[in-house]
């Protein structure tokens, strides 16, 4: 996994924003699909919100996707060895570009068809621990056709990532506005965030 998690870091070293293909092994993304399907059947996933704590709203012209939190109070195993996953990289990231992440929170995300993310920051105002944030897709057989896509804005240029399975997608919390593009398809990712105290 080790060359895995240096090629998203050197890619984010090199443009900014890290991409990695495989990051998620076929078998976990499929598994955590499967878990993520049957939380959305049953009607476990809330609709997402925008900002935090007292600041929290809701607005589904600015964000219509669906969430679930991933907790290891859950005690569930797909779970689970999604954060062994995690633990693995944040070791590695901090013991090669010490970076004193100390913790890190992420959820399912579901967009039905038709739904979209404006443009924004994902690091909050009032709090600043997000230092950066992940995107691990879980959509197998993926077509352009089907939309969907992460537009990062750079300072004089647009990038345009598509949500295909396994892909990580890694970058600076504080630093890069983007946007998921209208889905013509249920698009399904892990998004989250590395933290420091």
């Amino acid at each position: 996994m080790e060359t895995i998690f240096n090629c998203l870091i050197d890619s984010y070293v090199a443009d900014k924003v890290g991409i990695a293909q495989n990051f998620l092994e076929l078998p976990l993304a499929a598994s955590l699909k499967e878990n993520l399907l049957s939380l959305y059947s049953g009607d476990k996933l809330q609709a997402a919100g925008i900002g935090n704590d007292a600041g929290l709203t809701h607005d589904k012209l600015i964000r219509s996707d669906k969430i679930y939190w991933l907790d290891p109070k859950h005690e569930n195993l797909l779970e689970n060895n999604f954060f062994k996953l995690m633990d693995h990289f944040v070791r590695h990231l901090n013991s090669t570009c010490y970076t004193g992440i100390t913790g890190y929170e992420f959820h399912y995300a579901l967009y039905e068809t038709g739904s979209f993310y404006k443009k924004h920051l994902d690091q909050f105002r009032s709090n600043k621990s997000r230092a950066f944030s992940m995107i691990m897709y879980l959509n197998a057989d993926w077509h352009q056709k089907d939309g969907g896509e992460l537009c990062i804005y750079h300072e004089d240029s647009m990038q345009t990532i598509a949500p295909i399975n396994g892909t990580c997608v890694f970058f600076k919390s504080s630093e890069l506005e983007h946007e998921v593009l209208v889905t013509n398809q249920p698009r399904l990712s892990i998004t989250g965030w590395l933290k420091t105290d």
